[in-house]
């Protein structure tokens, strides 16, 4: 029987898996704990490590689980970011690419519209009988410039919706891909014309050496002023600090995020009664015109359960010596 240590564990991840498992009778531990190098001692005699978006798979965790006998590090997340890809041992590593496009992009709408059209604020006022409109002032989107940096699947998921908006969309990407690009009506742009055309910009590329910190504050320099930065991807493409700096003199006009650079104390937990706080998120929280979720982009009913249904079968596929097409490692 495969074991499986199963790391981050939140509710309805057990309850998913359990309901899965029932297919494929495997014996999973639950641990609440997040995986890195000194709660990686608890994977001895465990074939498989079963980690998120938030979990260290470093050099240093990963020797350790091979010395602990570990033959699999499946990540139930399409990122990798957090997994040290240049290991050199003999672990293997799969991961979900696509369990659900549509569910992140469409939390990226819904934060630009929150953001546009102030859609929390005018909540918080009807609440109180108070009906006025002023300070709601928005703008029509239909006929904007958007500027999307990542045209995987989960950018052209974005890039879709946006296009029945009516917006103009151009894109930036290392790797392009121009048929998508012919058939769906958009334009690659070298990244400096996209940061100077674009009224809005959404980033939905992978955390690498080349895009980390993608957004800073020469970056943010070339672009317009008003600008709305969206980010449901990962929270190290923006430097933190050069955002706030640029959010207080109004260069730029609103900013939407699930992610954050420094979001593995904080997200997935309830904090509220804890005096811990940090304080670039706690001055981004307090801006009027930035709207922060908790790494929810993914959280759709599908997207859960395509992650356990897809997460259970790489395992399979990997521990019986078969060819695994979600393969990173």
């Amino acid at each position: 029987m495969v074991k499986i240590a199963f790391f981050d564990t939140k509710d309805y991840d057990k309850e998913l898996f359990d309901e899965y498992n029932k297919n494929y009778g495997y014996d999973i531990t639950y641990f609440d704990s997040k995986l890195n190098k000194e709660t990686a001692e608890l994977t001895k005699g465990y074939d498989v490590v079963c980690i998120f978006v938030n979990d260290k798979a470093d050099e240093e965790t990963l020797k350790i689980l091979e010395e602990n006998g570990v033959k699999v590090v499946a990540l139930r997340c399409a990122g990798f970011n957090n997994v040290d890809v240049d290991h050199k041992g003999n672990l293997k590593v799969v991961r979900v690419p696509q369990y659900s496009p549509y569910a992140v992009a469409e939390h990226t709408i819904a934060l630009l519209l929150n953001i546009n059209r102030k859609i929390y604020k005018s909540y918080q006022r009807v609440k109180k009988y108070n009906f006025s409109l002023d300070g709601l002032l928005g703008f029509d989107v239909h006929g904007k410039t958007i500027g999307v940096i990542g045209t995987g699947r989960i950018g052209k998921a974005f890039i879709e919706i946006m296009k029945g908006f009516g917006t103009n969309i151009i894109a930036y990407d290392l790797f392009k891909d121009e048929k998508a690009a012919e058939e769906m009506g958009f334009k690659y742009v070298e990244l400096d014309e996209l940061l100077a055309q674009s009224d809005i910009i959404s980033l939905h590329c992978p955390l690498t050496k080349e895009t980390e910190n993608i957004i800073n504050k020469d970056s943010i320099d070339k672009m317009k002023k008003g600008v709305i930065i969206l980010n449901t991807s990962r929270g190290k493409l923006v430097d933190t600090d050069s955002l706030i700096d640029e959010l207080s003199t109004g260069k730029i006009g609103g900013v939407g995020l699930d992610v954050y650079e420094d979001e593995e104390e904080f997200f997935f937990r309830d904090m509220s009664n804890s005096y811990k706080r940090d304080k670039n998120l706690s001055m981004l929280i307090s801006m009027p015109n930035v709207i922060i979720t908790a790494h929810q982009s993914f959280f759709t009913k599908e997207a859960l359960n395509n992650i356990a249904s897809d997460t259970c079968e790489n395992i399979k596929q990997v521990m019986n010596g078969e060819k695994c097409k979600n393969e990173i490692l």
